[in-house]
């Protein structure tokens, strides 16, 4: 009886839930990491790809391989933000958040404390999708 006298309900809870992770942790990360990487060229691409490049063998790759990371922290996240193509895009960042904890780790938990909230944000949202507050929601819905 009081669950049904409550103002919201559970699953609105859940989906405002998900709109405000979707949009602090979106516009964090493209705001303060994403688009300055972005922008910056296939200088910081290849030393933001080296890592991973190394560790996979195919050096050649660092340039795409830093590419593909500045485009998860920058264009993923705007995505992320309006909850268009959500799990494709929380998968990307995800990843690169993944391979930035690796790579942060070597120097300390501390050092990789932002990439793992990062990568904790990224995760959750790609488990339960961007939620009824989402273009997702507005252009892939199924009428039942």
């Amino acid at each position: 009886m009081l669950r049904k006298s409550l103002l919201f309900s559970e699953k609105t809870h859940l989906n405002a839930t998900l709109l405000f992770i979707r949009l602090c942790a979106g516009f964090l990360m493209v705001y303060l990491h994403g688009w300055s990487k972005l922008m910056a060229g296939t200088n910081r691409w290849e030393r933001l790809g080296s890592s991973l490049a190394e560790a996979i063998g195919l050096d050649f790759m660092s340039i795409p391989l830093g590419f593909m990371a500045s485009f998860a922290e920058s264009i993923a996240a705007i995505f992320l933000i309006f909850g268009f193509t959500t799990r494709p895009a929380a998968f990307l960042l995800s990843f690169t958040m993944l391979v930035a904890s690796i790579k942060k780790l070597e120097l300390g938990l501390k050092a990789a404390e932002l990439p793992l909230l990062f990568l904790l944000l990224s995760f959750i949202i790609l488990l339960n999708g961007a939620g009824k507050y989402s273009l997702d929601h507005r252009i892939f819905r199924t009428k039942k």
